[in-house]
């Protein structure tokens, strides 16, 4: 069985080095183990349910369990399911009674990359779930409602862990500069070319420092700028594009062909990045943007698409997800354009957060008791289904000191030209009823 918590050597990768020995010195994932957050009230207690903790890679799944087992005064057993099977989990599971029985202590027993495991081998932790023998903790990057037993995922608590920021990866960078390179300096553009390969995995972005180190180092370099990085770690940039461009000056370009109408500029720069090497469902989101953004009610199913496009990678990953998201690029490239929604909701989140709180209308309020009927609550509320058209023509459903504002605009493209004409025709009624 292979234990994932050896003693650390100096010789140890710095990403190994600078694993945090206690909570405070987490970097990420505030609303897990901020002040009175879920994960640190359980350490704190020493409570700790079974559990799952679900997140991409290098955001800190297998440290929280190492903190579990430095922490909770429990018998600790890591098994990894890519490297364990039934005859692994067998001597896990014998090893826990056997400390039952001679110390009186439960156990944790913590599965790296669970969703690896088949169903029957799932099935074999319940019973000692069910029990108390062990509490349960899987780490996985596939979303558990898939990849895990239902029956397994009842009995534990899912806690989702979230990519690191920029902020996050820069506090992780100084440490790792710190402690192996201190008389290293890197330019802003440096430093911000290496946030966005790391694109939120704390491992990726020590690994990629410690080999960035050692050859400033070899050169004698004490100012790493973008000569250097692009000469010395050329081989491992390839996400940024082999031309030299930024990363994100292509995703610029994929969003702005998309936006554009072009689905050939819109597909080449999709392509160029997916050989760059970015992230497939890093690029799912933009997509997911982009038809949020730009197309809106136009064509509500872009939205649809995109994000099936991204489950469906998430589920067979290449090839099949990456032609799916490339579906995706083109059907949004040439859906009919229309930001119309996306400023509707920057105009009223604005219009709200200036504006003060203000009374909702007795007659739009909910009157479910006899008193909140004796207080009006309700009265004369129109029910729309009861009136011609389904449409209470004349009424009003702000709150009464506001002059209703006309956030949304639908343009006269796609599915939006049909909106625009039926908000037109109740407007008509509005104006009629009103006569």
């Amino acid at each position: 069985m292979t234990d994932l918590f050896q003693p650390v050597s100096p010789q140890a990768p710095l990403a190994e080095r600078l694993r945090p020995q206690t909570l405070d010195e987490v970097v990420g994932q505030k609303h897990l183990l901020g002040d009175g957050k879920p994960l640190r009230v359980a350490f704190h207690s020493g409570k700790l349910p079974s559990m799952i903790l679900w997140g991409p890679p290098g955001v800190g799944k297998t440290t929280l369990a190492r903190l579990i087992a430095n922490t909770v005064d429990a018998e600790f057993i890591p098994i990894s399911a890519v490297l364990s099977g039934v005859k692994d989990i067998r001597e896990a599971i014998e090893r826990a009674e056997l400390t039952l029985q001679q110390s009186g202590r439960r156990t944790i027993l913590f599965v790296d990359e669970v969703h690896r495991f088949n169903k029957s081998q799932q099935d074999a932790f319940l019973p000692f779930v069910e029990s108390g023998l062990i509490t349960f903790i899987g780490a996985t990057t596939e979303n558990p409602s898939f990849e895990v037993n239902s029956a397994l995922l009842s009995r534990a608590q899912v806690f989702v862990l979230n990519s690191l920021s920029e902020d996050e990866l820069a506090q992780l960078m100084e440490r790792g500069r710190a402690l192996i390179a201190p008389d290293i300096v890197f330019t802003d553009v440096v430093k911000d070319q290496v946030l966005a390969y790391a694109d939120g995995d704390a491992r990726r972005l020590l690994n990629f420092l410690e080999g960035l180190f050692h050859a400033a180092s070899e050169a004698g370099i004490k100012t790493v700028d973008d000569t250097f990085l692009q000469t010395a770690m050329a081989s491992k940039l390839r996400r940024f594009d082999k031309g030299g461009e930024a990363f994100y000056d292509q995703i610029s370009a994929l969003h702005k062909s998309v936006r554009g109408s072009n689905p050939d500029a819109a597909l080449y720069w999709f392509l160029r990045m997916l050989d760059g090497g970015a992230d497939p469902l890093y690029l799912g989101r933009r997509i997911i943007r982009m038809a949020i953004e730009d197309i809106g009610l136009a064509d509500p199913k872009a939205q649809t698409m995109a994000l099936e496009a991204c489950q469906i990678y998430e589920r067979l990953g290449s090839p099949e997800g990456e032609l799916a998201l490339s579906n995706a690029v083109i059907y949004c490239a040439v859906a009919p354009k229309s930001n119309a929604a996306y400023m509707a909701y920057n105009q009223a989140k604005a219009f709200v957060g200036q504006d003060k709180s203000r009374p909702v209308p007795l007659h739009l309020r909910n009157a479910p008791t006899k008193l909140m009927k004796a207080l009006d609550y309700g009265k004369e509320y129109r029910y729309a289904h009861h009136e011609p058209e389904a449409y209470a023509a004349g009424e009003n459903y702000f709150p009464e000191e506001i002059a209703p504002p006309q956030f949304y605009q639908p343009t006269p493209r796609g599915l939006e030209g049909k909106i625009g004409e039926k908000l037109q025709h109740l407007k008509d009624l509005d104006r009629k009823a009103k006569k």
